[in-house]
């Protein structure tokens, strides 16, 4: 799955490097017309259009009949059961299609939630830095007892730039230990949590300048498969007691609402516009 991820964060990073500097729903504009054109295309070569065609016109039969016969309620029952029917047999057409493009657009997906779900954090804004250890963690890692509880001995080091402004503070009930950082400098740094002789380093981005150059990683992962999938935008953590550590990032703002899913909201809703508009220019049936 490192090797998939790496693949594809250099080729989506390439494809959206014209788009650089510019508002993020440039970009995003560009990307639903060139997944609409391909999911069209997809669905063209892998569905049946005839029977797609086909089973459209009996829907639009049935819902005729249901006009036509509004005062026969046998002729209307008929209809609407003719119509269940009909709707069932038009998925069972969808699904093929379906099913070859739900693999490359969850991966594509992935990649685009860390181009356009977050940004950068503000010079002079705190943010934390959060580190959630495994299973077992206890294991091979220096503690030490504190007010009755067993902590790891743990630190943060920070580059030129970046100040953690609290001690190690540790949550033993969620296994997480976390941080307060202050960034002073825009541009691009790294953070390293200190554990059991091993560093483990986290990538934090501030500054407006960051903004739309690239991927913003809230998570850095371990190598579990799943949230290797989920985390595509950093390499995973080395073996060891961490199984993540997160940047509170901001979520990026798309038509005045700010969370972190709001641009694959106007991904699917441009999308959806652009196949509607080209369904019939590239001859897809849908």
């Amino acid at each position: 799955m490192e090797m998939i991820n790496a693949v594809l964060r250099a080729l989506v990073s390439a494809c959206l490097y014209p788009f650089r500097g510019f508002d993020p729903l440039v970009g995003l504009t560009v990307i639903s017309l060139v997944t609409a054109v391909a999911a069209l295309l997809v669905f063209k070569v892998s569905s049946n259009q005839d029977g797609l065609a086909a089973i459209k016109r009996q829907i639009h039969a049935s819902l005729f009949e249901i006009r036509l016969f509004n005062d026969d309620l046998r002729a209307i029952l008929r209809a609407q059961f003719d119509l269940l029917r009909h709707n069932a047999k038009y998925i069972g057409y969808s699904l093929v299609p379906m099913l070859w493009m739900i693999v490359p657009f969850v991966l594509l997906f992935a990649q685009l939630q860390f181009h356009y779900g977050y940004a950068p954090v503000e010079p002079g804004q705190p943010v934390l830095v959060e580190a959630r250890l495994a299973d077992g963690w206890e294991s091979g890692t220096p503690v030490e007892d504190v007010d009755g509880f067993t902590k790891p001995i743990a630190t943060l080091q920070a580059p030129a730039g970046v100040r953690v402004e609290t001690p190690t503070l540790w949550a033993p009930e969620i296994r997480e230990l976390s941080w307060r950082v202050v960034v002073d400098q825009p541009g691009e740094h790294e953070v390293a949590v200190e554990l059991g002789g091993q560093r483990y380093t986290k990538r934090l981005d501030a500054g407006e300048e960051i903004a739309g150059q690239g991927l913003i990683s809230p998570i850095r992962p371990d190598h579990n498969l799943l949230e290797q999938l989920r985390y595509p935008a950093e390499p995973p953590l080395p073996d060891g007691p961490i199984e993540s550590i997160t940047v509170s990032y901001p979520a990026t703002q798309f038509f005045g609402v700010q969370a972190p899913w709001m641009w694959a909201v106007v991904w699917l809703v441009l999308m959806t516009v652009f196949a509607v508009l080209l369904r019939n220019k590239l001859g897809v049936s849908i």
